[in-house]
């Protein structure tokens, strides 16, 4: 079976070990550039990728406030397409789509690639089964975005090195993950992760825009079924303390998926796992 395939935008499937990044790429040598992940399931009815087209909406949106060339989407499903053909792993995976400024010596030139990668069922298992979460401050205040669009708000870029750094704190403070805070005491998202809080008969994610957070395809899916269950969905700033007095709360992620917070700074937040799992179910998890 595969566990990793690669496919170049222009050239198709390739074989993994080959070069096709230079090294003055300004993707890897500048974190110039975006990417944006799907989640892929390969089962007896076949492989699908899911949100699919939710998915390349925002990676456009992501190359459009990085100032890149707009994605050829049309070129990006055909390519898509030839992977998932050509993958053979069952189970769940991660299919990202990488678009950089591309080599600074040849300008005009961006770099297209995707990278499928088998998921390990067991660390999705952990994940799924709940977190231990620790605060950290971002740094910025909660409205700051709105104001300047150069600190790239809701863009999923490849400059990376924050998210990573504040995962590796989260691990040696004994924690299994982390959720970011704003310098005026509210709640934003994971590194890796949008926030969803139960409470008094609501669902609640955090606004997009000012605050920067990523809007996810997940979190977004999981509002507009939520009347379903019986839950009104909306969108508000809320402080950590409010999590430890709500119904719940979950950092959900498009691979990852529907992970309750059953501990934030040391203190127990409420777990439903009905609720839990009707979440799941509502994003297809």
């Amino acid at each position: 079976m595969t566990t990793q395939l690669v496919a170049v935008l222009g050239r198709g499937v390739v074989d993994p070990d080959t070069p096709f990044l230079l090294a003055d790429d300004a993707g890897l040598t500048r974190g110039d550039g975006c990417f944006d992940t799907v989640r892929v399931v390969r089962d007896d009815a076949g492989t699908r990728a899911d949100h699919l087209e939710r998915h390349l909406a925002r990676f456009a949106h992501s190359a459009a406030a990085l100032s890149l060339p707009a994605p050829d989407l049309a070129a990006w499903r055909t390519l898509i397409a030839e992977a998932l053909a050509a993958w053979d792993t069952p189970g769940e995976s991660a299919l990202k789509l990488v678009l950089t400024r591309g080599p600074e010596h040849r300008p005009g030139h961006p770099t297209s690639y995707l990278l499928l990668t088998a998921a390990d069922g067991a660390t999705l298992a952990r994940a799924r089964a709940g977190l231990r979460v620790v605060t950290l401050s971002r740094g910025y205040a909660s409205d700051v975005f709105a104001a300047a669009p150069w600190l790239l708000g809701g863009a999923k870029s490849l400059s990376y090195g924050v998210n990573v750094a504040a995962k590796r704190e989260a691990l040696a403070r004994g924690a299994d993950d982390v959720l970011f805070t704003s310098t005026d005491g509210y709640a934003l998202e994971g590194p890796t992760s949008g926030l969803l809080v139960a409470r008094e008969g609501r669902l609640l994610a955090v606004p997009s825009g000012g605050t920067g957070v990523l809007e996810s395809v997940t979190v977004s899916v999981i509002l507009e079924a939520a009347a379903g269950f019986g839950l009104n969905p909306g969108r508000e700033l809320l402080r950590p303390a409010d999590l430890l007095a709500a119904d719940g709360a979950w950092l959900v992620s498009t691979v990852r998926g529907i992970c309750p917070v059953l501990t934030l700074d040391g203190s127990p937040v409420p777990h439903d796992p009905a609720l839990t799992a009707q979440l799941a179910r509502a994003a297809g998890f």
